[in-house]
């Protein structure tokens, strides 16, 4: 995943409010990831878990909500049951806390009413732990 950097600096220097890049993710990033934070018995199991979410809707939405549902479980597939049944009433709570973590806390500020400086800082802090 690469920083959209030239657009999130325009708007910097515009002065309007500094937006959310969207990740463009995958099924292929959906496997890597699913590999690399459970056992690998696990691994039916976690993506029949992933499966629950991904009935009737588009590939690339879904897993969009798997990785951000994976992010939040951090290994724990309970966790992750928790964050698929979430997503199920309501993905975009999903997607904002595995996202923009940052953003979403400054939210209750009003982030357009901060210094755009203090707008880049949290959009690229969120865009990094995001993509680790």
């Amino acid at each position: 995943m690469k920083f959209p950097f030239p657009t999130i600096a325009a708007a910097f220097r515009e002065r309007r409010i500094v937006r959310q890049p969207i990740p463009d993710v995958t099924e292929k990033d959906v496997d890597r990831i699913v590999r690399r934070d459970f056992p690998r018995e696990r691994y039916d199991t976690v993506m029949g878990v992933l499966r629950e979410y991904s009935q009737g809707r588009l590939p690339k939405e879904c897993s969009r909500v798997h990785l951000a549902a994976l992010k939040l479980a951090q290994g724990d597939l309970e966790r992750l049951r928790l964050h698929v049944g979430r997503s199920e009433q309501g993905y975009r709570d999903v997607l904002a806390a595995a996202e923009y973590p940052e953003y979403m806390r400054a939210a209750a500020f009003r982030v357009s009413r901060l210094p755009p400086k203090e707008q880049l800082r949290i959009v690229t802090s969120d865009w990094d732990q995001y993509a680790k």
